[in-house]
């Protein structure tokens, strides 16, 4: 398994046999070595309320995977902090007026489990002994809304690169990383499938920010002449792409659909609640073509193109758990 999914990597970013990866592959057993004695400060019940619908994550699945890439994290904020002071030092500046956050960005497909991971992380990372503060933000506030969308026919893209505002995301990131208070990030419902349009959430100084989403570790076209124009992942101090074979996320996406149809879509606000109204079969052929014309091109274009980018992949097999992990060297 561990083998079959470093040769997928390797593959995909033109590393041909025999030369070197630009990762170390870990299956879960061996990395779960790494949390040393990290302790566990989640309660099982908590786990289950911040993972996402469809994902059977339990406790024994942070012991496993995010307690060792919680002391992961650790050690990397602890270097960025050091180098901020060095650097203030250096520049002979005054370090406390200057606050840096440390950026992690978690990217992946739909219905893998990004979102499981981005809380998971926020909940960990903000017991550490030093209590820091841990805001999470979600790209889909970002979406442009659906009137524009509709507008520039967008609606059957949308989640594609271009429904989203890239410059809005980067004037809130830089704003982050500026150290600036109070700085605001739309926020999205997934009951109306739209951008709320007064609804925003305040991010003010923390010590890290998650900032989750399917296309965050995006690249953009490249203007002549050398003009400046940064990508939402130059931002980021970390980055963490959550990953699956495409069939298995297919499965889960179906099966996610299936659920909220008995679920959620069955508030007559929600605005996928046409599809409670029809046959289980017909909304499920619907889901079927929202996967083949939206979300499989969207993961083959835009999203798995990005699997390369990241600083850490958990990739997972078919129970939902994460198999293997590999960590791209120093």
């Amino acid at each position: 398994m561990i083998e079959d999914f470093q040769d997928a990597l390797q593959a995909q970013g033109d590393i041909r046999p025999g030369r070197v990866s630009p990762y170390r592959f870990f299956t879960a057993e061996e990395w779960a070595r790494f949390r040393a004695d990290t302790p566990l400060t989640l309660t099982a019940d908590e786990v289950r309320e911040m993972r996402s619908l469809n994902d059977p994550t339990e406790l024994e699945e942070v012991r496993r995977i995010y307690l060792s890439l919680s002391r992961l994290l650790s050690t990397h904020v602890e270097s960025s902090q050091m180098l901020f002071r060095q650097r203030a030092r250096f520049l002979n500046f005054d370090e406390q007026d200057n606050k840096t956050p440390f950026i992690i960005g978690v990217a992946g497909p739909v219905a893998v489990g990004k979102s499981t991971t981005a809380r998971l992380l926020k909940q960990l990372l903000a017991r550490w002994p030093s209590s820091p503060k841990v805001d999470l933000v979600t790209s889909d506030g970002f979406l442009y809304p659906n009137a524009v969308l509709e507008r520039d026919g967008l609606m059957q893209r949308k989640g594609f690169p271009e429904s989203f505002d890239t410059g809005a995301i980067l004037n809130f990131l830089s704003a982050i990383k500026a150290g600036m208070p109070h700085v605001k990030a739309p926020l999205y419902s997934h009951l109306s499938y739209d951008v709320l349009p007064d609804g925003f959430v305040t991010v003010d100084r923390p010590d890290i920010l998650i900032f989750e989403g399917i296309n965050v570790l995006q690249a953009r076209n490249l203007p002549a002449g050398g003009r400046m124009v940064p990508m939402v992942s130059d931002f980021f101090d970390f980055s963490i792409y959550i990953d699956a074979e495409v069939s298995l996320i297919h499965q889960w996406y179906i099966e996610r659909f299936r659920q909220l149809r008995a679920t959620a879509f069955q508030n007559p606000a929600s605005y996928f609640h046409r599809f409670t109204q029809i046959s289980e079969a017909e909304a499920i052929a619907h889901a079927e073509e929202l996967w083949d014309k939206i979300n499989f091109r969207n993961l083959e274009e835009n999203i798995l193109p990005t699997r390369p980018r990241a600083d850490l992949i958990l990739r997972k097999g078919r129970d939902h758990l994460v198999e293997t992990v590999a960590l791209r060297k120093l």
